[in-house]
């Protein structure tokens, strides 16, 4: 049998009011193009917050042009729709004007996989709004190296050897696989660095099979500009030698902090919700996160099953919000604004450019205060 292909492509082109929503009209635009396609064996389009994803299924393996060009065309019609509607940031995910073989390095956030159906195949598709890549470090951590997580790791032999990590370098553009449990401590040194130290993809120990992958595209990096936050998607495979569904979704269950929310330049605790609570309004979030499940026959998407919705997450989401508060008292004030080297995109270069002169040597003996007589 074939092996099948899970794509998941993001972009934002053009929020709903303002950053908090997709247009209805945007979410039919790019169902439309996708039903014209005979490339796909199947497909879902969703939205968190105001990213558009496509969840496409087909035979053609990871990276195959004609599968990316379609996605990008697909924005690229969602974006005259959102023009035409006057949606602000028509379009902001689209850093290049025409597609050159490949969707990545073009805007628009990717994660995918090729492997051979199980015989009961079970994926994840998790999709974020206002934060960065690094926020499925911790979660995919506590799911494939915490035992206190996922009990397979201890009792299920054929996860008991665990799982290699691949781990990108983003501002270095390198990579690196650690194996856990033996190399856990070498992993967490980077892992938790998750402004340049990402998680791209895990694999068994025992198959070699792939068990999860991640976009890892940075915006403001290719833009070389402050444009919106990365909003990253993720794919986790489950059961049968991989951590069960209900291992898979219980990190979310305790909200961890991550870089976005307003502006891209704060603090802000990532809130588990269903779909339709998916659209960040206070101060542009808090970030959010949506998991829908699937199950694959034959290279067809049977679901969604909407994660979040169950209201056992009500508790997470109250301290998420919890959390959300303490910050938000904070302000401007570090560590709700992100550190110095974060803010690299934001108006703090032009700031110091502009008092740079104004700047002087500590040991300087002149004048103490500049400008009173």
């Amino acid at each position: 049998m074939s092996k099948v292909t899970l794509t998941v492509i993001k972009a934002d082109v053009g929020g709903f009011v303002g950053h908090s929503s997709v247009h209805p009209k945007l979410l039919e635009k790019a169902k439309e193009c996708l039903l014209r396609s005979d490339l796909l064996e199947d497909f879902h389009v969703t939205h968190v917050g105001d990213d558009i994803n496509l969840i496409m299924t087909h035979y053609h393996g990871v990276d195959y042009e004609s599968v990316h060009q379609l996605a990008w065309e697909t924005f690229k019609n969602c974006t005259e729709v959102a023009k035409e509607l006057k949606l602000y940031g028509a379009g902001q995910d689209l850093l290049k004007d025409a597609f050159s073989g490949n969707i990545k390095g073009l805007g628009p956030g990717v994660a995918e996989m090729e492997f051979e159906e199980r015989k009961s195949e079970p994926v994840i598709v998790y999709m974020a709004d206002k934060t960065e890549p690094g926020a499925w470090n911790f979660p995919l951590y506590k799911i494939f190296a915490d035992p206190f997580n996922t009990i397979g790791l201890v009792i299920d032999p054929k996860m008991h050897d665990g799982f290699r990590f691949e781990v990108h370098d983003l501002i270095e553009s390198k990579r690196i696989f650690f194996d856990a449990p033996e190399e856990l401590y070498d992993l967490l040194i980077f892992i938790g660095a998750p402004g340049r130290f990402c998680i791209k993809s895990i694999f068994s120990k025992n198959t070699g099979d792939i068990a999860a992958t991640s976009s890892t595209q940075r915006l403001n990096i290719m833009a070389g500009r402050y444009v919106g936050k990365d909003d990253p998607v993720c794919i986790v495979r489950c059961q049968s030698g991989l951590p069960a569904v209900g291992e898979a979704v219980e990190p979310f269950a305790n909200p961890h902090l991550v870089s976005g929310w307003m502006r891209g330049s704060h603090t802000g605790p990532l809130m588990p919700v269903s779909v339709d609570q998916s659209n960040p309004t206070r101060f542009d979030g808090p970030p959010r996160v949506v998991g829908l499940g699937f199950q694959l026959a034959n290279g067809k998407l049977i679901g969604p099953q909407d994660f979040f919705a169950d209201p056992s997450y009500d508790k997470a989401r109250e301290m998420a919000n919890d959390i959300a508060n303490y910050l938000r008292r904070l302000g401007p004030f570090e560590p709700h604004r992100l550190h110095l080297d974060e803010m690299e995109y934001t108006t703090m270069p032009q700031v110091m450019a502009k008092l740079k002169d104004r700047f002087v040597d500590i040991n300087d003996q002149g004048e103490v205060a500049a400008g009173i007589d």
